[in-house]
């Protein structure tokens, strides 16, 4: 056959084998961060876990929770840097109730929280707060 004869020819397709893969393990997902609730049985408490990411402090010597619940006291919670640089910290809360908080890094620098349940006007006018609804 000649080359413009064999250009001519329809092309063959050849059925390709598929593998079947399973997929890949699920890792810990952007989730894991921001609030967390465990309410008590007779929801008279609630656990709430406080979790920073560490891109949002990643250089961060202290990150301490602030709010309504411990008097806007900058000392009162510090947070726990965990392994995967986060910072974490649980409370028990009333439930009922809306509290206002933010994230205080090495005394300087004000965080919210990017996974909050809302967020209202501060009463300084120049940022917002997070708020957990419990």
């Amino acid at each position: 056959m000649a080359k413009a004869e064999k250009e001519r020819q329809p092309k063959k397709l050849v059925a390709k084998k598929t593998v079947s893969r399973k997929p890949a393990a699920r890792r810990a997902t952007p989730a894991a961060t921001g609030l967390t609730k465990e309410y008590s049985k007779k929801k008279q408490a609630c656990n709430v876990t406080f979790r920073l990411p560490r891109v949002a402090a990643s250089d961060a010597k202290s990150v301490c929770l602030v709010g309504d619940f411990n008097n806007w006291s900058i000392h009162s919670h510090p947070m726990k840097r965990l392994k995967t640089g986060d910072y974490s910290i649980t409370l028990e809360l009333e439930p009922g109730r809306e509290y206002q908080f933010r994230y205080l890094i090495d005394e300087i620098r004000w965080e919210n929280d990017w996974r909050a349940d809302k967020y209202v006007r501060s009463p300084y006018g120049d940022s917002d707060n997070s708020v957990v609804i419990v």
